[in-house]
């Protein structure tokens, strides 16, 4: 069920302010309420669940400023995650799994693009891939502390919340660019595509916020 809801943030099914009842989420993921509960203290505990007492359980929704202060970890945290991703640059596998992972990403833009699937499972894909993309640099850097951390970043939230056509034409545009600068070993411009990915995803919403 954790993943279920993470997953229907990717999709909209679950958007953020959305009240979560147990009962309801009992019927939809075929689980227990003791499996509801755990999963849903697991999702308070990671800040995509807020469980204010008294009112049940609601997604998180993030105002303007923790948008920003989400990014600003972000930004920092992507840059760092790409210049050591860089330094695996020479194991084989690890770069034939981002290689794929990139090409999962183009796949999957042109499904979307295309219409040829269904909008739900051109976003599924997408995101899976994104997951994979991002799990791959996690590999090819093989940093303990930013594999335990980076998964906290409120960025299931952030997208959730600012599904902007803006975002979905640079997203690709910038990945690959990670993707070039990792596999050539080059960690000061690995470092800057990946920091730049999140100004970028920084201006299109403050863009979109302009009267």
């Amino acid at each position: 069920m954790f993943f279920g809801i993470l997953k229907g943030l990717e999709l909209g099914s679950f958007v953020p302010g959305q009240r979560l009842v147990e009962t309801d989420l009992v019927t939809e993921f075929g689980v227990g309420r003791n499996s509801v509960r755990e999963a849903l203290q697991r999702l308070a505990a990671e800040g995509i669940v807020e469980l204010p007492r008294h009112r049940g359980a609601m997604i998180r929704r993030l105002s303007l400023q923790d948008t920003l202060d989400v990014l600003d970890v972000a930004e920092r945290m992507t840059g760092l995650l790409a210049r050591t991703a860089a330094r695996g640059s020479g194991d084989r596998a690890h770069a034939q799994t981002l290689r794929a992972a990139v090409q999962e990403l183009v796949s999957a833009e042109k499904a979307e693009r295309s219409r040829s699937d269904e909008a739900r499972g051109a976003v599924v894909s997408f995101s899976t891939a994104r997951r994979r993309f991002y799990r791959a640099l996690l590999d090819m850097g093989g940093n303990q502390e930013l594999r335990r951390l980076f998964p906290t970043i409120h960025m299931p939230i952030v997208h959730a919340q600012h599904r902007l056509t803006s975002l979905q034409q640079m997203r690709l545009t910038d990945y690959r660019r990670i993707a070039t600068a990792v596999l050539a070993g080059s960690a000061d411009e690995a470092e800057a595509a990946g920091a730049a990915h999140v100004q970028n995803v920084r201006e299109a919403i403050l863009a979109d916020r302009q009267p």
